[in-house]
């Protein structure tokens, strides 16, 4: 398997449909190998339901399912971990990321290990605008990932550098920082962003910035504390 799409889902029972309907000629003109797998994190409305119709007619589909909802953070691990493919592709199921920029990410690989979309223009609420570019400001100096963007879900990764970070609550917002910390190659590039259709954001004041505070500190707390090794010789009687 080459590619492997992973999308958490909570309450996007309007959006999942159409979504798999626009990732799958995108990903199939890749000419490669992939499946899909959809996340349902405790979801209350008719996702689940539109996901069992949907995986007897696409054979490329896999569906997991929280017994309630366990974040953001749980249902990309829960991917990442199910995942089949070298290069792993994610994004929200709220259709504001653009399948079409799949294709210039991952073609970013070939020299790197992530590489994170960057949504120049956001078509989001201004107070929610406004929020994320504090957080971002704030989390890209204090964790020094110098990315804009660590909020956008539409990143590539390799699956062999996935594999090496160990996830926690509230951690899918500072992969490029774990990324960094491990020694990994990170890049960015813009990409579109799309108004929400239909669906309710499931983002408030709180879990856009009290939460990620407290994880921020956490995640400079490791970076302060690697140990990077740096071997002079090496002597071996062999």
């Amino acid at each position: 398997m080459h590619y492997s799409v992973v999308i958490p889902l909570k309450n996007e029972a309007e959006n999942i449909a159409d979504l798999i309907e626009e990732i799958e000629p995108v990903m199939e003109g890749l000419k490669r190998s992939w499946e899909l797998i959809c996340i349902d994190d405790g979801s209350t409305d008719a996702t689940f339901e539109i996901l069992k119709q949907l995986v007897e007619k696409k054979t490329y589909l896999r569906v997991l399912k929280f017994a309630s909802n366990l974040g953001q953070s749980a249902a990309f691990k829960a991917g990442f971990q199910a995942a089949r493919g070298d290069i792993v592709i994610t994004l929200d199921g709220d259709r504001q990321n653009d399948p079409e920029d799949i294709p210039k990410l991952t073609s970013m690989l070939a020299d790197c290990d992530l590489v994170v979309g960057w949504r120049i223009n956001r078509r989001d609420p201004w107070n929610k605008r406004i929020i994320s570019r504090l957080s971002n400001a704030i989390r890209s100096r204090l964790c020094g990932d110098e990315v804009h963007d660590t909020g956008c879900s539409l990143k590539a990764y390799r699956k062999s550098a996935l594999d090496q970070i160990k996830m926690y609550r509230g951690m899918h917002r500072f992969l490029p920082a774990l990324f960094i910390n491990e020694g990994f190659r990170v890049k960015e590039v813009p990409v579109h962003h799309r108004e929400r259709t239909s669906g309710v954001t499931k983002y408030n004041f709180f879990n856009r910035s009290v939460g990620p505070i407290i994880d921020m500190f956490a995640v400079r707390w490791m970076r302060k504390r690697t140990l990077r090794l740096k071997i002079q010789e090496e002597i071996s009687g062999q």
